[in-house]
């Protein structure tokens, strides 16, 4: 059975529709700036949660910005589908930290001694709650469901969709991720000692560390009945997707890319291609000396002796965490959408040990037929997809 994604919506550093996104991507615009919040580089979303709650017509106070991230996200990819056919959809959301922007407040509520009903900040803290949000308002009741696997829950929640569909359960599916800038986010990583005062440098001899960023996408996925349904215009196909969970160290990959590498070969058993027919892969490409180092290994393992372009797109947006691979999957069908490659800004020197250099300028007029996007998160858990081009799968 055939999955196809017929609709798709953003909300990033670098716009807040898919024209906006696209348009900032081919101009080699990067998100990434001085967040005075934090006081480090970030990729924040250029609205204010009562600048998105006002387009959305909700209150400002009772959602925290995943949902309303998610919400504004979601509602571009479902723009076409029939109002009276979302009751039937399935909606799988994925997130690391739901509403924990408000479980802040009622932090330093508490440090403060601030009196007042908190019933509702406290509410927002579970991580279902962003997806019920969402749901709740798109009036979505077919099935829901909250994917949380660090990094990788974007792509995982893209995946378990596709499953849905080729189980025969659902004819639509709608997937993707949603994540916020928080203290939690910007401390924990620095914590680590992975956050780079200046731009990210992906694969970078002199990398240092990554740079943090907040959005939402959302993919609508279909099979022939959903599509005949709900008259929906087909874009590319899900053809692969593969997910691995090495168990390595709570945070770090290894040195080999193991998990890494066994999920693209997944990934390409599946869509039953070869390695030579992938034309791009849109890298994982943290900036973090350990995750590019193992991801390098691995796509040298898997792609060798013919490595494809490919790159990392988190110096347009920052690392977006759950929503990673929701964003980078949209990125990934723009591409095939449009015969464009987006590139890895900030590259100068490859390392010694794995010369691999990234695309570092905007390719258009490249036949785009299969993109493969990976996603590798904390624990080991690593999925990798691929995207194809319509007619190299008839």
């Amino acid at each position: 059975m055939n999955v196809y994604v017929t609709s798709i919506g953003i909300v990033s550093a670098i716009g807040c529709n898919i024209p906006e996104t696209l348009t900032n991507l081919k101009n080699k615009q990067t998100g990434l700036s001085l967040n005075d919040t934090y006081d480090e580089l970030t990729g924040a979303v250029p609205m204010n949660n009562e600048e998105l709650a006002q387009e959305l017509k909700l209150p400002s106070n009772t959602f925290s910005r995943s949902s309303l991230l998610g919400l504004k996200a979601a509602k571009e990819a479902l723009h076409n589908f029939p109002a009276a056919l979302k009751t039937s959809l399935a909606f799988i959301s994925a997130t690391s930290v739901g509403g924990i922007d408000r479980t802040e407040l009622r932090y330093f509520d508490i440090l403060s001694e601030k009196k007042g009903n908190s019933t509702n900040i406290d509410l927002t803290f579970e991580n279902g709650k962003t997806t019920e949000d969402i749901a709740k308002e798109l009036n979505i009741k077919g099935y829901v469901n909250t994917i949380s696997t660090a990094c990788s829950s974007g792509a995982n929640a893209i995946m378990m969709g596709a499953r849905l569909i080729k189980s025969g359960r659902f004819s639509s599916v709608l997937v993707g991720g949603t994540d916020p800038l928080a203290n939690l986010n910007i401390y924990g990583f620095k914590s680590l000692g992975v956050y780079d005062t200046e731009l990210c440098r992906p694969f970078d001899l002199n990398r240092k560390g990554l740079n943090l960023g907040e959005g939402a996408a959302y993919l609508l996925l279909q099979n022939d009945a959903g599509i005949e349904l709900t008259k929906s215009k087909k874009i590319c196909k899900l053809t692969g997707y593969g997910n691995t969970a090495d168990a390595f160290h709570q945070t770090a990959s290894s040195d080999e890319g193991t998990g890494a590498s066994m999920s693209m070969k997944k990934a390409l058993a599946l869509a039953n291609l070869s390695p030579q027919q992938i034309d791009y892969i849109n890298a994982h490409g943290t900036g973090t000396p350990n995750n590019d180092a193992s991801e390098s290994a691995a796509i040298i393992s898997v792609f060798q002796p013919n490595i494809p372009k490919f790159s990392s797109t988190k110096c347009y947006t920052g690392h977006t965490l759950a929503a990673a691979g929701a964003i980078e999957g949209v990125f990934s069908v723009l591409s095939i959408q449009n015969d464009c490659l987006f590139p890895t800004f900030n590259f100068m020197e490859a390392t010694a040990e794995h010369q691999l250099k990234p695309i570092t300028s905007v390719q258009s007029g490249v036949n785009v037929r299969n993109v493969l996007s990976n996603s590798f998160g904390f624990g080991g858990n690593c999925t990798s997809l691929i995207f194809s081009k319509i007619e190299e799968c008839i």
